[in-house]
C-alpha cells in the first residue's frame, strides 16, 4: 500500500518490470515487451510490471516445480502457485531501521517478506475467440504494509488506526507481520482486447511488488515513493499487432479499493471533480521487430484526498498525476540496459507540514533509474542500479513506514535529492531457488542545511524525528523458494 497521507505524504497510502511480463504459471504469450534474457533468463519465469503479470506469459524451458497444482484445476486452466521470500539486511549506523530503504526495512532482523499465494485463470486468446479469467493474490509477511488498499485490507480514510495513521493496514497480526490481498479481479477477452475489472497491480513503473519479479532485494525510491502500487477499476489492453500494446481504463486512484473521496470534510469543495475518485490509467508500449528493444510510457491522473488535520478529519483535494517511461535494450546475449524516468505531481499538497520542510500548494517528484544486467552463466547474473530521485517539496519520502502506522518516531520533509547505487547477484542453484545478495550505498543532498536527515538513528517524537546522517551503507541477502 503506498501510504495514505496520515500527516505524512500520501505516497505511503498509495508497485512490475517493463520488460517481459512473464507468468510462471502459464505457457501463453501475449503482447508485451521483449523478454529480458540478459537480465532475467526465461526459465526463471519472473513476473514483471508494465504488462499485467498473468496476461503476458512466456513459455519457459524449465518451470519451477509446482507442488500446489492439481490436475483437476489445471485441466480447467486454473493455476495455483506461490513462493516464500525471506532475508536479512543491515546498515552501517546500527539504526533499528534501514532509513527510507524498503521493503527490507529492519536492521539485522530476519524478515519473512512474502509468503505469496496465487490462483489464476489466464485468458487464452490464441485463436481470436472469447475467453474469461481472473486472479486472486494473497501476501502474508513483512511486505504487507506496502500493498494494502483503503476499504479492502487497509482502513478507510475517515477511520485512522493509531497515531493518526490514515489508511493503516487493517489485517495486521503485529507491527511487522500481516496479510494483504493485492489482486482480486476478473477478466474477459476477445480478439485483440482483454478487459480486467477489479483490484490489480499498477501498470506504472519498472520494479514490482512480487519478489520473483525483481532483480534486487531492496527497492528504488522511484517505485516506493513515487508510484502507486495497486488500482481498483477497469482496464482494457488492446494489442493491434505484435509490436504495439495500448492500455486505457478508469480506476479509483492510488491504492484505493472502495474509499469515497467525500467521506471526510473537503476544505476546497470548489475544486473541479472534488467529489470524484475517478482517475485515468493508460499507456502505450512499443517494441522493435526482433523484440530486443522496448519503450513503454504509462500515465495515471485523477483527484486524490490529502489529509490535513482534525477530528472529524479535514482534507484538501487535488489532482495527482504521474508519467513513467521505461526503455529496455537487450544489447547482446549477455548485457541488458534499462532506463526509467518518472515525473509526478500533486496539487493542493498538505500545507500543515511546512514546519518539516513541505511547501504548501504544488508538490513535485521525479527521478531517473538506470539498470545494467550481465549474464555470467545460465545460473548466475550480476546487476547494478543507479538512481537519482528528487523529492522537490519534501512531500514523498518518509521513514520508517512501520512507525508511521503503528507509533514511534518517524521522519518526513526530506526536500532534496536522493542518490543510490546498488550492486547485486542473482544465483539460481536449481529451478525453485533464487539467492539475491546485494550491497547498496545511499546519499541524501538537502536543498538547505538544518532540515531533517533520513539516515542514522531517528531522534524525536512522531512526525518530528530526524536522523543524523546524510548517507548510509547497506548490505543484505534474501532467498526465494517457489512452489
Amino acid at each position: 500500500m503506498r501510504f495514505m497521507n496520515l500527516k505524512l505524504p500520501k505516497w505511503v497510502a498509495a508497485g512490475l518490470l517493463t520488460a517481459a511480463t512473464i507468468s510462471s504459471a502459464t505457457g501463453q504469450e501475449q503482447s508485451g515487451l521483449p523478454p529480458v534474457q540478459a537480465a532475467v533468463p526465461q526459465e526463471d519465469a519472473y513476473q514483471m510490471r508494465a504488462l499485467p503479470p498473468q496476461e503476458a506469459a512466456e513459455e519457459v524451458a524449465e518451470e519451477p516445480n509446482r507442488y500446489l497444482q492439481t490436475k483437476v484445476l489445471g485441466d480447467r486452466g486454473i493455476k495455483t502457485y506461490g513462493w516464500i521470500n525471506a532475508g536479512i539486511g543491515a546498515n552501517n549506523w546500527g539504526s533499528p531501521f534501514n532509513g527510507p530503504i524498503t521493503f527490507n526495512d529492519r536492521n539485522w532482523q530476519g524478515q519473512m517478506n512474502q509468503l505469496y499465494l496465487v490462483n489464476e485463470k489466464v485468458l487464452d486468446l490464441e485463436d481470436g475467440g472469447f475467453d474469461w479469467g481472473g486472479r486472486v493474490d494473497l501476501l502474508y509477511g513483512t511486505d504487507y504494509i506496502y500493498t494494502t488498499a483503503r476499504g479492502l485490507d487497509g482502513n478507510l480514510f475517515n477511520q485512522p488506526n493509531g497515531a493518526g495513521a490514515v489508511g493503516a493496514p487493517s489485517w495486521a497480526s503485529s507491527k511487522d507481520y500481516g496479510l494483504a490481498m493485492p489482486q482480486l479481479y476478473g477478466e474477459v477477452g476477445g480478439g485483440n482486447h482483454a478487459v480486467k475489472f477489479g483490484h490489480f497491480y499498477t501498470i506504472i513503473g519498472y520494479e514490482v511488488v512480487p519478489a520473483i519479479g525483481n532483480f534486487f532485494y531492496t527497492h528504488a525510491y522511484t517505485m516506493q515513493y513515487g508510484e502507486p502500487f495497486t488500482h481498483t477499476g477497469v482496464l482494457d489492453t488492446w494489442t493491434p499487432n505484435d509490436q504495439l500494446t495500448v492500455y486505457a481504463g478508469i480506476t479509483n486512484g492510488w491504492d484505493n479499493f472502495s474509499d469515497p473521496i467525500n467521506s471526510v470534510i473537503i476544505n476546497n469543495p470548489g475544486t473541479i471533480g472534488a467529489t470524484s475518485n475517478a482517475a485515468f490509467l493508460g499507456g502505450v508500449s512499443f517494441k522493435n521487430s526482433d523484440q530486443t528493444q522496448s519503450l513503454t510510457t504509462t500515465v495515471s491522473s485523477g483527484n486524490e484526498p490529502v489529509f490535513v488535520s482534525g477530528a472529524p478529519l479535514n482534507t484538501l483535494v487535488g489532482n495527482r498525476s504521474i508519467i513513467s517511461t521505461v526503455y529496455v535494450n537487450e544489447l547482446n546475449e549477455k548485457l541488458t540496459y534499462v532506463f526509467q524516468n518518472d515525473n509526478g505531481w500533486q496539487f493542493n499538497a498538505n500545507p500543515t507540514l511546512s514546519n518539516i520542510g513541505q511547501q504548501a500548494g504544488l508538490a513535485q517528484w521525479y527521478g531517473i533509474n538506470q539498470y545494467a544486467f550481465w549474464n555470467f552463466s545460465d545460473t548466475l547474473i550480476g546487476g547494478v542500479r543507479l538512481e537519482w530521485f528528487r523529492d522537490n517539496n519534501g512531500y514523498r519520502v518518509f521513514n520508517p513506514i512501520r512507525n508511521g502506522f503503528f507509533g514511534g518516531p518517524y521522519g518526513a520533509g526530506y526536500q532534496g535529492n536522493f542518490w543510490q547505487m546498488t550492486w547485486g547477484l542473482n544465483w539460481k542453484p536449481n529451478r525453485n531457488w533464487i539467492i539475491r545478495p546485494e550491497l547498496r550505498y545511499d546519499w541524501y543532498s538537502p536543498d538547505k542545511d538544518g532540515g531533517p536527515l533520513p539516515f542514522g538513528r531517528q531522534v524525536g517524537g512522531a512526525g518530528t524525528a530526524t536522523g543524523d546522517q546524510y548517507g548510509q551503507l547497506y548490505g543484505g541477502c534474501d532467498a526465494i523458494w517457489q512452489f
